[in-house]
C-alpha cells in the first residue's frame, strides 16, 4: 500500500492521534519496518490526504499522529455503466476502476450475464468495501467510489438511466461500431460496456433509444478486464 488509510474510529484519546491494531499495523511494523518518529503517507477516508508521525510503536499497536493537509486526487468525470462480469474477473475490473479515479459505477445486467454471478461472494458489502479500500491504498487516493447494482436492466434503462446521462455523453463500448471518439478534452461521458460477447441487439436498441450512442475503441476485441482500463484511459485523458 502506497498511504494508509483510516476512519474516524480510529482516533485515539485527542483530535489528530490515532491508533492501529489490524492488517495496517503489521504492515508498517513488518514490511515498512518504521519506528518512532518516522513519517507516513496517510489519508482519511473519505478526507483529505497528509504525514502521519510514528510517535509510539509495540508489539500490539501504533500510535501515530496525523497532519492532514492535502487535498484527495480529482476524481474521474466519467460514470461506469458494467455489464457485470464473471466473480474473478469482477475483483480484478473493479481494482482497475478505482485506480483510476471513477467514483460512480453501476454493476447492470444483460442477456448474456449468468444469474449465478449476482449471488457472488464478491458482491458483499464487506468484500467491495476491501476491494476499494486496497485500490485506493495504491492509488493514494482516500474517496470512496458509489457502486450500485442494478439487476433488471429494462426498468433501469427506462426509468433511472435518463437522469444519469444529463449533461454528459453517453456512449456504447462497441469494437464493430463505424465511429470512433476522436476529441474528448473537457468532455464528461457516460460509458456503458456490456459482457463478454457485448450486448444483444435488444439491450443496444434499448440504450440508443436512452440516448447513447455507439462507438468503437480500436480493431481488437478485448477481455472485459483489459477494455474497462482502456476505454476509460481514452475517455478521461482530456480531462
Amino acid at each position: 500500500m502506497n498511504i494508509i488509510l483510516f476512519d474516524e474510529t480510529d482516533y485515539y484519546q485527542n483530535s489528530d492521534t490515532i491508533r492501529l491494531y489490524d492488517h495496517r499495523f503489521d504492515h508498517i511494523s513488518k514490511v515498512l519496518r518504521s519506528g518512532k518518529n518516522d513519517l507516513l503517507r496517510i489519508g482519511l477516508i473519505n478526507g483529505n490526504l497528509g504525514t502521519g508521525k510514528v510517535i509510539e510503536i509495540n508489539p500490539q499497536f501504533i500510535d501515530i499522529s496525523v497532519n492532514l493537509d492535502k487535498k484527495p486526487p480529482l476524481p474521474s468525470t466519467l460514470t461506469l455503466l458494467l455489464a457485470l462480469p464473471r466473480p474473478k474477473i469482477l475483483r480484478r475490473t473493479l481494482k482497475h476502476i478505482t485506480t483510476l479515479g471513477v467514483k460512480k459505477i453501476f454493476l447492470i445486467n444483460s442477456f448474456r450475464v449468468e444469474k449465478s454471478y449476482w449471488q457472488t461472494p464478491v458482491l458483499a458489502q464487506e468484500n467491495i468495501q476491501d476491494i476499494f479500500l486496497d485500490s485506493l491504498s495504491q492509488s493514494c487516493d482516500t474517496i470512496l467510489p458509489e457502486l450500485s447494482m442494478r439487476p433488471l436492466f429494462k426498468p433501469f434503462v427506462e426509468d433511472e438511466l435518463p437522469n444519469i446521462i444529463k449533461n454528459t455523453i453517453p456512449v456504447i463500448a462497441h469494437p464493430k461500431a463505424a465511429d470512433t471518439i476522436v476529441d474528448t478534452s473537457g468532455k464528461y461521458f457516460t460509458l456503458a460496456i456490456g459482457p463478454e460477447g457485448g450486448f444483444i441487439p435488444y439491450e443496444i436498441n434499448k440504450l440508443k433509444e436512452c440516448g447513447f450512442e455507439e462507438f468503437n475503441f480500436g480493431e481488437r476485441i478485448l477481455p472485459v478486464e483489459t477494455a474497462v482500463p482502456v476505454i476509460i484511459s481514452i475517455l478521461t485523458r482530456g480531462i
